[in-house]
C-alpha cells in the first residue's frame, strides 16, 4: 500500500490524463500545442532543473548516514521517555532539513526511533506523531525540498523577472515555522513519555548509532547559509555538493568510488542515484504542468481565478489569502495530502490571484506551502504522511502500533501551523505586497497594468 501514493503513479495517472484528454479534444493539435507550451514554460524547467540538482546532494545526506548520529548523542545523554520524544522531533526535523525529504526520512527514521524510544519510556502515539512532525517541520524549512521549490518557483514577480528566490521565501517562513516548531515542541515534552527511565540498550546503539555523520551538518549548515545570503539556490547546492564531497570522504564515510563509479558498466554514486531519485517527481512535473498548459489554453484557469478574485470574498488581500488557504487545503487533500502535487497543480491560480492583490510572492507561496503543510497533509483516511507513519510503527517486537486516528491527534506541528496560518491570514501578521522594484513592502502599493496580467 506504501506505493500508493508513489511519485511515478501520479505522473502516469497524469500522463495517461493527457492522453486521453488529446483524443476527447476539439482541436487535437492546438490541444497538444497547449500541453507542450506548458511544459516548456520558465517556471516548468526551472523546477526541473532546481529538483535534478538538489537530488544529487540530497542523495549524499542520505548515504552519509546524518540519522545515526542522532541516535548516538541520545545515547550519550541518556534521554528517555517525554525528553526523548522532544529530542526525536528536533533531531528528525534536522535530518529532514539536510536532506529535504518528508517521506523518505520517515523510512529512516522510524526504524531507529520508534522501537527503542517506546521501550525506553517514550508514549508510542506521541513518539510517530513527533517523527512525523519532525519530518513535515523539516520538509517546510529544507531550502532543496521539493516542497519549498515548487511553492517557490511557481510564484512570479510582477514587477521585475522571474520567481521568487527559495532563500528568500525559506527566510521569511521561518517565522512561522518556528512558532509552529517551539509550541510542537512544548506538547511533546508534556505528552510525549510514560514515565520509564534509562537509556539505549548497548545492542540498539551497536547497531544504528554512529557520531561520524553529524560532521556533514557542517556542510549542509554553510549551503543553508549560502541559500540565504546569496537568495541563490544554485550556488547553494554547488557549495553544498563541494564541501560534502570533500567532507565525507575526507573522514572515510564514502569512498571516491561513491561519488561517482562505476559496477559491471553501469554508473553507481550518489550523483548518479540523486538523479534518478528524483526522475518521478520530475515526470510529474512534465504531467502537471502539461495539464496546466491545456486549462489555461482553454480559459480554463483564468475562469477559475476570474470566479475567485471576483467574489466578495477575495475583495480584499486578506479575502485572497483565505481564498489561497482554502484552495490549496482542498486540492492537498485531493492529492491524499501528497503537498508537492497539489502545489504544482493549484499554484497557477495562487499566482494569479495573489497577484490581482499585489501580494508579493513571498508571502503567495509561504500562505500557499504552510496550509498544505497543515491539516491537509495529516487528514486520518486519506493522509499519505498518517497511512505511511501508522504502517512504520508495525511489525516492532514487544511495541505496540499506532493507528491512524490516533496517530493524527499526536502529529502536532502541522496542526499548529495551520493555527498559526489562520491567525496570520486574519490578523495580517508577515503580509507583504510587492513594490515597486519587487522587494516586500507593508503597504499596498497603487495599482499597476502588470500586476493585472493572466499568461
Amino acid at each position: 500500500m506504501l506505493d500508493a501514493f508513489d511519485m511515478t503513479a501520479l505522473a502516469m495517472g497524469g500522463l495517461v490524463a493527457l492522453l486521453v484528454g488529446a483524443m476527447l479534444a476539439t482541436d487535437y493539435t492546438r490541444f497538444w500545442d497547449h500541453a507542450m507550451k506548458g511544459i516548456g514554460s520558465p517556471t516548468s524547467v526551472t523546477i526541473i532543473v532546481i529538483l535534478m540538482v538538489v537530488g544529487m546532494l540530497s542523495q549524499l545526506i542520505k548515504d552519509t548516514n546524518v540519522s545515526s548520529g542522532f541516535v548516538w548523542i541520545a545515547d550519550m545523554v541518556g534521554l528517555s521517555g517525554a525528553l526523548l520524544t522532544l529530542f526525536t522531533f528536533v533531531a528528525v526535523g534536522l535530518v529532514a532539513m539536510a536532506t529535504g525529504s518528508s517521506i523518505g526520512t520517515m523510512f529512516t527514521a522510524f526504524p531507529i526511533f520508534y522501537p527503542a524510544g517506546v521501550l525506553l519510556g517514550a508514549d508510542p502515539a506521541f513518539l510517530a506523531g513527533a517523527i512525523v512532525s519532525g519530518a513535515i517541520l523539516g520538509d517546510n524549512l529544507a531550502p532543496i525540498s521539493d516542497t519549498t521549490i515548487i511553492s517557490a518557483t511557481n510564484q512570479r514577480f510582477r514587477r521585475k523577472e522571474g520567481s521568487a528566490d527559495i532563500g528568500g521565501v525559506v527566510r521569511s517562513r521561518a517565522k512561522y515555522a518556528a512558532i509552529a516548531a517551539v509550541v510542537s515542541a512544548v506538547g511533546f515534552y508534556l505528552f510525549g513519555g510514560t514515565g520509564g527511565s534509562g537509556s539505549f540498550s548497548s545492542e540498539v546503539v551497536g547497531a544504528t548509532a554512529d557520531p561520524a555523520g553529524l560532521i556533514m551538518l557542517i556542510p549542509v549548515g554553510i549551503m543553508v547559509v549560502v541559500a540565504f545570503v546569496t537568495r541563490d539556490i544554485f550556488k547553494a547546492v554547488t557549495v553544498g555538493l563541494i564541501l560534502g564531497s570533500i567532507t565525507a570522504v575526507a573522514t572515510n564515510l564514502l569512498a571516491p568510488s561513491d561519488i561517482v563509479g562505476a559496477t559491471d558498466g553501469a554508473p553507481t554514486g550518489f550523483l548518479v542515484a540523486g538523479v534518478q531519485n528524483m526522475l518521478p517527481t520530475v515526470a510529474l512535473v512534465i504531467a502537471v504542468f502539461g495539464i496546466m498548459g491545456v486549462l489555461t489554453g482553454a480559459g480554463v484557469l483564468d475562469r477559475a481565478v476570474t470566479a475567485l478574485s471576483t467574489g466578495r470574498l477575495s475583495n480584499t488581500p486578506r479575502g485572497a489569502e483565505i481564498a489561497i488557504g482554502g484552495g490549496i487545503t482542498l486540492t492537498t487533500l485531493l492529492f491524499g495530502g501528497v503537498n508537492s502535487a497539489s502545489m504544482m497543480t493549484f499554484g497557477p491560480v495562487v499566482d494569479e490571484l495573489g497577484a490581482r492583490h499585489q501580494l508579493h510572492p513571498y508571502r503567495r507561496s509561504n500562505v500557499m506551502d504552510c496550509f498544505a503543510m497543515g491539516i491537509s497533509s495529516v487528514v486520518p483516511g486519506v493522509s499519505a504522511f498518517l497511512l505511511i507513519g501508522a504502517m512504520l510503527t508495525a511489525g516492532h517486537e514487544g511495541v505496540p502500533e499506532v493507528g491512524m486516528t490516533s496517530l493524527f491527534v499526536a502529529v502536532l506541528y502541522p496542526l499548529v501551523l495551520t493555527v498559526v496560518m489562520i491567525v496570520a491570514v486574519l490578523t495580517g501578521w508577515g503580509r507583504r505586497f510587492e513594490g515597486p522594484d519587487g522587494e516586500p513592502v507593508r503597504e499596498q502599493p497603487a495599482p499597476v497594468a502588470a500586476a493585472a496580467e493572466v499568461s
